[in-house]
């Protein structure tokens, strides 16, 4: 299965951005409401991606500085070396290097221009779609339909 198949079974493929000079408060706020992981930091609106931050770089800042980093704007604290999928990647792919960089989330990239994002929920989920649809040709062979 590839990421493009992911990004067309989700809701929707936009991605939920802010801007680099936005407070660490004010995004904690936004992945409380959208019940959400991450928020990739764009400088354009969404059309690139300049840095990612989750809610495990929010909780580690304030574990090492305590509640000042609230005020600091989310370039302090975002991850800038992003590993990005494309459209073309398979699961298997962006699961292995999900797992090898221990991160759940991952901008899809395409051109230079932000076009989704894939979390590692979504993976397992293609992933154990993909199981039940083998699991299911194999039960029809051996019974012979």
């Amino acid at each position: 299965m590839l990421v493009q198949a992911i990004l067309k079974s989700k809701p929707t493929d936009g991605v939920v951005t802010v801007e680099p000079n936005t407070t660490v408060s004010d995004a904690a706020k936004i992945l409380a409401e959208k019940r959400i992981g991450t928020v990739v930091v764009s400088q354009d609106g969404g059309q690139t991606a300049a840095g990612i931050l989750s809610e495990r770089d929010i909780v580690r800042e304030l574990a090492a500085s305590g509640s000042g980093c609230l005020q600091e704007p989310v370039s302090a604290y975002m991850t800038r070396e992003l590993v990005t999928a494309s459209r073309q990647d398979t699961v298997q792919d962006i699961m292995t290097r999900m797992t090898d960089g221990r991160f759940r989330h991952m901008p899809v990239v395409e051109d230079g221009r932000l076009v989704g994002i894939v979390t590692l929920g979504d993976v397992v989920k293609a992933q154990l779609a993909e199981l039940a649809m083998e699991k299911d040709a194999l039960e029809g062979m051996i019974m012979g339909h």
